[in-house]
């Protein structure tokens, strides 16, 4: 049993949003208990004791949408690598990457994102994966490392034509492996989707073959007009626009998660609003890509459930929290803009998405819930209160300040020091596989 305490709560539960000397008692992976400190010490007296040292305690983060195989693209240069537009940034960057990964490659990435997960605060992700140069099996060891940190995971595959037949079916096929893997799995710690690239690199013909063999009690995870590319190719292929042609291949649904939907009209939000479907909004990477900025706050004002993800882009999620502040105010021309709509897409959101996923309740600490609990290096400068916990977030701490992180009962990371995991040793083999990539992808040796 532990006791975390002596910090301000900020529980995620409404009915008591902030306790200002609270406690927290984790009953293996569960939530037993939330007060006040000094009552809950004297009642667990003997529960290993968790020192907040006057920070805060908070239910822990999620990413709705992440990239592992994104991991060693950092620092990395391509020969010939200058991209003029979306397609050239996908072929030259993001596809010469994973066409270039096997296995091991994928455990390392996996790793080294994990351990930033947990500094970070992040104890639960959605990730989209793709590695053509080895697929089977990918899934196989990200859940590896996965176990080995201790992040909580729903994991896919991306299908896609770009690479031939051949690997598209074997892409299907390790999403199905995965999934039933993972429904057999009572840790309520991995779950599986059908993956899927985007509507431009998936064929009527592939489609079929994917969704005729997708178990019926999962979901898709499929990119959605991150480019204009994405739908000017299916207008003219399709003749209709991409969340109309998804809804016909029955992909929308209450478990399936769309990424971005930055060129989608009234009509589409609809679509998804009706059928139940989670949209996820990733501001850093489509800023960074020069893709547009999604009509994100309309789609929040419809109803829809919209989580925020980091698209690989940061794992900091508190970080994709403050680009999506400025960039809705920046867009719309709206000081007004995005003040409620991003923290509730964050904590809200992101935890309705993660629970269509996971028994436990995530993202709130309350009886019942999971114990998945980060203490913040953070004193306010001025009063905090329930009604502006998030101004205080938002402007006053970071990923980095996460100082402690637990998930599912299990002490991650005390004092910023990972205790399960070797860091030093993870991250020098990382740049041993990132140069071995690297010399891969520039035809160099020691591939």
């Amino acid at each position: 049993m532990l006791l975390i305490g002596n910090g301000r709560v900020v529980t995620g539960n409404q009915e008591q949003p902030l306790i200002e000397d609270g406690s927290v008692v984790l009953d293996g992976n569960t939530v037993l208990e939330v007060g006040n400190y000094r009552d809950l010490k004297e009642k667990y007296a003997d529960a290993t004791f968790v020192d907040a040292k006057g920070g805060l305690i908070m239910p822990a983060f999620i990413n709705t949408h992440e990239h592992i195989y994104s991991a060693m693209a950092r620092g990395l240069s391509i020969n010939g690598y200058n991209p003029h537009g979306f397609l050239e940034i996908l072929d030259g960057l993001w596809w010469t990457i994973d066409r270039n990964l096997d296995n091991e490659l994928t455990y390392l990435s996996a790793m080294t994102t994990y351990i930033d997960c947990v500094k970070n605060g992040v104890t639960t992700i959605f990730d989209h994966h793709a590695s053509f140069g080895e697929i089977e099996g990918s899934l196989f060891a990200i859940e590896k490392a996965a176990r080995e940190t201790g992040v909580r995971s729903c994991l896919c595959y991306e299908i896609s034509d770009r690479d031939g037949e051949d690997k598209m079916k074997a892409a299907v096929k390790e999403n199905v492996d995965f999934a039933n893997h993972a429904k057999k799995d009572d840790s309520d710690m991995i779950a599986g989707m059908m993956g899927m690239h985007a509507s431009f690199t998936i064929s009527d013909k592939s489609m079929e073959y994917a969704m005729s063999r997708k178990p019926e009690d999962i979901g898709c995870h499929i990119h959605v007009a991150e480019g204009i590319e994405d739908l000017h190719s299916c207008l003219k292929v399709h003749n209709q626009r991409i969340v109309d042609r998804l809804y016909d291949w029955k992909v929308l649904g209450d478990k399936s998660l769309l990424a971005h939907c930055i060129y989608i009209n009234p009509h589409e939000m609809d679509l998804i609003r009706d059928t139940n479907t989670c949209v996820v909004h990733n501001p850093e990477s489509n800023m960074g890509n020069a893709c547009g900025c999604p009509p994100t706050m309309e789609i929040v004002h419809r109803g829809i459930v919209c989580g925020l993800g980091s698209d690989g882009y940061t794992h900091d999620v508190l970080e994709s929290w403050k680009v999506a502040n400025v960039l809705h105010k920046h867009h719309l021309c709206d000081p007004n803009a995005a003040w409620g709509e991003v923290p509730k897409m964050l904590f809200e959101y992101n935890a309705n998405i993660a629970n269509r996923y996971f028994k436990k309740p995530l993202g709130v600490l309350k009886p019942g819930a999971a114990a998945d609990v980060i203490v913040v290096d953070y004193t306010p400068n001025t009063p905090m209160t329930a009604s502006n916990i998030n101004s205080h977030l938002l402007f006053g701490v970071c990923g980095k300040d996460v100082r402690t992180t637990i998930a599912n009962g299990n002490i991650l990371m005390k004092d910023r020091e990972l205790l399960h995991i070797d860091e030093k040793e993870v991250l020098a083999k990382v740049r041993e596989g990132a140069m071995r990539l690297a010399n891969k992808i520039n035809g160099r040796g020691n591939a």
